[in-house]
């Protein structure tokens, strides 16, 4: 935003209950740190010099962040230094801790050096703690020679250790520290154990996060909620997303309040589980409590509703988010245009779009891209061109989403051609197509009988960032069949298992049509599929093999007897699911 007005200053005394309180000048620091506006952040400092407010390190470590979030290590240095010569604030390990950090995520290594050993050796009062001294060697090692060097780690110490230790996935030597910290008699506070419950649900080692929370209760120390935000957030990892509500309740029953982040997790697992309606009644519950839900919950709803064909519910919890006074904003409404013009339905989206503009929100590229490829989807080539022309007007041509939406939408109607135009315009760009549009290119392409080309194309494709996927090795491998190019495309299929992509449904379809179309097939397709089903177990991609098996079964196509047993004793190797058959068997024959 613009630099903060003196207007404001000048004028406070007559805006009622509003006082300049130091918090005021910290939430506009924050603000314009947040945003990089640096020229208002001097403004603030030096308003809060001429009214002698008290400076705090607080204030100069939301600066520092901003420094490094924008790329500006000597600016950081230079407010470092005017901390006790301009604004009487001392500098601490933090302080300095914190410059040093902007330093070096700049790969400034060789200036972090001479700033550590410029500031120890002439600032007595800062002593280097395990982050400072892991900016020139191993943090372990420090850690273990501090004592030598006649510095005691603090709780803060041990904790970033524990974070950088729990990063590297060396949980075990986290949790060694944690007992260490006790025994050397540092407090014990819910942030040492939230550091080490985060990265073991992270891991994915929930049944450990849960005994470390018994283990807090154990040792006088109650979960706050961070911790329980954290737990959820882990739960909605492993998809337990039932007990993630159990815990909300919990939380809630505890008079702790979850965060906006907390909420999101929920509803974000709950639409990826095909369960909209769930997330709209946690969303209800967190409303009923006195919450607002964000925009990002409200999008990710929509578009979930719309992803499970529940438009009607979409729109009306848009229309609910309307009423009860939330205003939607860029994300929401791009949501509700993608979600609309996936259900062939753009014309509605094109309102929805002038609705959004009518009411000051701008559309984004997403929100262009979403209705161009609702037109395409319909085959209003016309219209989605008209779209286009307005990316092209609001200067958004920059973005590859949108010409990969041209580029598939045209080879989709048949305008390879046009298709191939706008490809070479991107490429002359310097941008770089991802896998859709050279998917689409070789599709269009190959449509046009150019398969060679087609083959170019696609090894053109491995050559760049855009990995092929097995959408792509279909278009190709479904060219050279039509072609009867069976022992191409088998070669084909050959690189595309040894890329790691598996065959889906649709390559084994592709296979088992020409193979039964040929006078003379080279071998039985359901003898092709066993074989396929047996390298893939070979490799120990189980999914893979696990998914042609059931290609096999709805096509009536037995799998040998030795196949099949080694896929399924595959599939249920983990104990509990041998357990359980195990028992399935004993209550029907015992």
């Amino acid at each position: 935003g613009p630099p903060i007005s003196d207007k404001i200053f000048v004028n406070s005394p007559k805006l009622g209950s509003y006082r300049r309180g130091d918090s005021t000048f910290y939430s506009l620091i924050e603000h314009h740190a947040n945003s990089g506006d640096f020229r208002a952040l001097e403004i603030v400092f030096q308003r809060m010099k001429r009214e002698r407010r008290v400076f705090i390190e607080k204030n100069f470590i939301l600066v520092f962040r901003a420094c490094a979030k924008f790329r500006l290590h000597r600016k950081a240095v230079e407010l470092f230094d005017r901390m006790v010569t301009e604004f009487q604030c001392q500098q601490t390990v933090r302080s300095f801790n914190s410059v040093l950090n902007v330093i070096i995520q700049q790969g400034e290594y060789r200036h972090a050096l001479d700033f550590y050993d410029h500031v120890v050796n002439n600032r007595t009062n800062i002593s280097p703690n395990v982050l400072t001294c892991g900016a020139r060697r191993g943090a372990v090692n420090v850690f273990r020679e501090m004592p030598d060097l006649k510095y005691r780690p603090d709780a803060y110490t041990y904790c970033t250790l524990m974070d950088g230790l729990c990063k590297e996935n060396r949980i075990d030597d986290a949790v060694v520290l944690l007992d260490e910290m006790q025994i050397e008699g540092c407090d014990l506070s819910p942030v040492a154990f939230n550091v080490l419950i985060d990265g073991l649900c992270k891991k994915g080692d929930l049944p450990r996060a849960a005994k470390l929370v018994d283990n807090m209760f154990l040792k006088g120390c109650v979960p706050n909620q961070v911790t329980y935000n954290t737990l959820v957030h882990g739960l909605c990892l492993k998809g337990k997303l039932d007990k993630a509500i159990d815990l909300l309740t919990r939380m809630l029953s505890n008079k702790l309040l979850p965060n906006d982040v907390t909420y999101g997790t929920v509803i974000n697992g709950l639409v990826k589980m095909g369960r909209a309606v769930d997330g709209m009644r946690v969303l209800t519950t967190m409303e009923e409590k006195g919450y607002r839900t964000n925009e990002y919950g409200y999008s990710t709803l929509v578009s979930g509703l719309f992803r499970e064909g529940k438009s009607r519910e979409a729109l009306e919890l848009f229309n609910k988010m309307k009423e009860n006074g939330r205003k939607p904003n860029t994300v929401v409404y791009s949501a509700l245009i993608d979600g609309l013009c996936r259900q062939g339905k753009p014309y509605e989206g094109e309102e929805y779009l002038s609705q959004m503009i009518s009411i000051g929100c701008a559309p984004n590229a997403f929100t262009y891209s979403a209705l161009m490829r609702g037109f395409f989807k319909v085959g209003d080539c016309d219209k989605a061109l008209l779209v286009w022309k307005e990316i092209v007007d609001k200067d958004y041509m920059d973005n590859e989403v949108c010409y990969s939406v041209l580029i598939h939408g045209l080879c989709k109607n048949g305008k390879s051609k046009d298709a191939l135009t706008v490809w070479k315009h991107v490429l002359a760009k310097g941008l770089t197509p991802d896998a859709v549009a050279y998917t689409s290119m070789i599709h269009g392409i190959c449509n046009d009988g150019s398969i060679r080309e087609g083959m170019n194309l696609f090894n053109e494709m491995q050559c760049k960032k855009a990995k092929p996927d097995v959408v792509t090795y279909n278009v190709l491998i479904n060219a050279l069949c039509k072609q009867g190019r069976i022992p191409h495309a088998i070669d084909l299929l050959n690189s595309m298992l040894d890329q790691g992509c598996d065959p889906d449904s649709v390559t084994c379809n592709i296979f088992l049509a020409s193979l039964k179309e040929k006078p003379d097939p080279p071998r039985d397709g359901g003898e092709f599929l066993d074989e396929l089903v047996v390298r893939l177990h070979k490799r120990q991609r189980i999914d893979g093999a696990s998914k042609i098996i059931e290609v096999m079964l709805r096509c009536f196509l037995h799998p040998k007897a030795s196949t099949w047993d080694k896929v399924v004793r595959e599939i249920c190797k983990p104990k509990k699911i041998r357990a359980v058959i195990d028992r399935c068997w004993s209550e029907l024959f015992l």
